[in-house]
């Protein structure tokens, strides 16, 4: 039986996990990423894949699901910053 605190996180993960497809739809249409910032991505995947790590030594699948998913999102997006960047 899954309980509140399971559909609060669940909750929790799904939001911040989407929070990003905004700015990927946005980079896909325009191609235009120079206003994002590359490093804060390389950052906030690094901690996704801490949290993938942490939620496998617990068996937490709330945690490995969302984190797993908000981690392949934002390569995505690092991927197209470096893929959509002006050469300078």
């Amino acid at each position: 039986m899954i309980g509140w605190t399971e559909v609060l996180g669940l909750t929790a993960g799904i939001f911040t996990t989407a929070a990003v497809a905004p700015q990927i739809w946005k980079a896909w249409k325009t191609k235009e990423v120079d206003d994002v910032s590359p490093g804060m991505f390389f950052v906030l995947i690094t901690g996704l894949a801490l949290w993938v790590i942490y939620g496998v030594l617990t068996g937490d699948i709330p945690i490995i699901a969302t984190n797993g998913v908000a981690f392949c999102l934002n390569v995505f997006m690092l991927f197209l910053i470096y893929r959509y960047r002006e050469k300078v």
